[in-house]
């Protein structure tokens, strides 16, 4: 080979090896920032780019330094949760051990991190487990990461009892910004600690709220159209008809704190559509309810072709119908929505909020223990609150102070940006989260503290089954479309016959389960899911006529 080939090698060679670091804008950014915040979080790439931007941008203004956003993306909140959880652990056992020369037993390790470990004001007389839980508290344990931005309230809620989330301060710092009580009816002229039954901000400061959610249906009109649906669908309910059967996209409950929500709202409903009808006293609206939301749920799990733990999933599917109809948070399905409209024009997708089935509720920021940018992560914070952070969450795409590239869909929580001036600039101006939360008020009561259960039942009753209980929804719809209709209902009261998982059985038995060691809850998965296993073929069997 002679010299010219020999050197036509050598640099392709170069650009093979040294192409991907070209590309790597990131480490170029971080090498030269001259600060850095770490965020863990589960948002799309969407929003992380439009606000480690503008943060930048911000940042650079306020404090004449350069900053890089370094997010952290491993899944949904349930497995952040996990994570957080983890490294805590580890870090205040490290400590524990080697700064306080203390011995790592099974009861610290069950008491640091508990929420009903309460010391009192005399450090002297505390038992190992107090000890341990006043040493956490006042520990700079770390987990490496510095904020937690996005998800459920009921996970923030979860990570600020446990102390893995501090006062970042902004309730004295930005007073301004929020408003503890509302009157009734009344949209709020800050931020709310709480309105409709849903918490905006925890009262110690400790995370707060900075963007609304409610949950909708996604549907293509397409696929309405083949499988000879005619109307839109409107209510949750509606989507149990048989018609939809395997043609229902939905997240995985038990990955996903927002969906694990949706299902809540479902229960909710059947909760208030019962108290609405009078006549009845609170404790038989609860337990009814509940038996009648997780019976609208089973149906939808056996009308779905999955349980997805890609929360994007199910609106890419039922945008190419592939899926007829599913379950959405709301910026998911205005994204899409649009998405399709920019680029085709078409109508096919749709989305749609049920009345009186959704709460309205706060996807929260919060700062975390330990946190080795707590500066940065503060400022962070702020400008997520401040109406130049808020405003990429609804302005279109090229308004002054709106998103670069992506229309992000989302309701900003701070209700100054719902006024008239604004709507012009807002790609939602019709809608308003504070009008639409008068229409369902949130009993944290009646399955707030069961938010764990739901998740748990979901998973073992109905998708841990789910392929006998499809082929038990199968035979009753295939029994009904012969006129086998005694049949079919016989096997349809069988397949959602709930007494195992009732609401007393889910406040006391399976409430103990999940405070217990870790095997017992695989002991009662077991239990559960042979008991259903053999319910589902038994109504199977019924509607064939067996």
């Amino acid at each position: 080979m002679n010299k010219a080939g020999k050197l036509f090698i050598v640099l392709a060679l170069v650009v093979v090896l040294g192409l991907p670091f070209l590309l790597q804008k990131s480490e170029k950014v971080t090498r030269f920032a001259d600060d850095t915040v770490v965020i863990i979080t589960p948002h799309t790439e969407s929003i992380r780019y439009e606000f480690a931007r503008a943060f930048e941008k911000w940042y650079q203004q306020k404090t004449g330094r350069s900053i890089y956003v370094d997010y952290r993306v491993i899944g949904g909140t349930s497995e952040i949760g996990k994570f957080l959880n983890s490294e805590f652990t580890n870090s205040f056992r490290n400590h524990w051990e080697n700064d306080l020369q203390q011995e790592w037993t099974q009861a610290v390790q069950a008491a640091f991190a508990n929420p009903y470990t309460m010391p009192d004001s005399t450090p002297g007389d505390d038992t190992p487990a107090e000890a341990a839980r006043r040493a956490f508290l006042a520990s700079g344990a770390s987990s490496g990461i510095d904020l937690f931005f996005g998800g459920g309230a009921y996970d923030f809620r979860k990570q600020a009892n446990i102390g893995n989330l501090v006062d970042a301060g902004l309730l004295r710092s930005r007073p301004d910004w929020f408003q503890e009580t509302v009157i009734p009816g009344a949209i709020p002229k800050a931020i709310p600690e709480s309105i409709s039954g849903e918490s905006f901000y925890d009262g110690e400061g400790r995370w707060y709220g900075t963007v609304l959610s409610s949950y909708g249906i996604i549907y293509n009109r397409d696929a309405l159209a083949r499988l000879e649906i005619p109307n839109e669908p409107r209510q949750w309910v509606d989507l149990t008809d048989p018609r939809y059967f395997g043609q229902i996209a939905v997240s995985d409950p038990t990955k996903s704190g927002s969906m694990a929500q949706a299902f809540e709202m479902i229960i909710q409903q059947q909760m208030h559509l019962l108290e609405g009808q009078g006549n009845r006293d609170e404790h038989e609206v609860v337990r009814e309810g509940w038996i009648r939301g997780m019976q609208v749920v089973q149906k939808i799990a056996a009308n779905a072709r999955y349980f997805t733990d890609t929360s994007q999933k199910p609106n890419i599917d039922v945008a190419t119908g592939d899926c007829a109809a599913g379950m959405s948070i709301d910026f998911y399905g205005r994204f899409q929505q649009e998405n399709i409209l920019d680029r085709s024009g078409d109508t096919r997708f749709g989305f749609h909020v049920p009345v009186g089935g959704t709460t309205v509720s706060a996807d929260p920021i919060g700062l975390l223990r330990g946190a080795r940018n707590k500066e940065q992560a503060i400022l962070f914070i702020e400008f997520v609150l401040s109406l130049e952070g808020q405003k990429l969450w609804n302005f279109k795409v090229g308004e002054p102070g709106g998103p670069e590239l992506f229309s992000l869909r989302r309701p900003p929580i701070r209700p100054e940006l719902y006024g008239p001036e604004w709507n012009q600039k807002r790609s939602d101006a019709s809608f308003n989260p504070y009008v639409a939360a008068r229409d369902f008020t949130y009993r944290g009561d009646w399955t707030g503290r069961l938010f764990s259960e739901i998740r748990t039942i979901i998973r073992i009753c109905f998708i841990d089954v789910r392929k006998e209980l499809v082929e038990a929804w199968a035979a009753i719809i295939k029994a009904k479309n012969a006129g086998r209709l005694a049949d079919a209902e016989e096997a349809e009261r069988i397949m959602q016959d709930m007494t195992p998982i009732s609401y007393e059985e889910a406040e006391t038995t399976i409430d103990a389960v999940l405070k217990a060691p870790r095997i017992e809850e695989v002991r009662l998965a077991r239990e559960l899911s042979e008991h259903f296993r053999e319910q589902y073929k038994r109504a199977r069997r019924i509607a064939e006529g067996r």
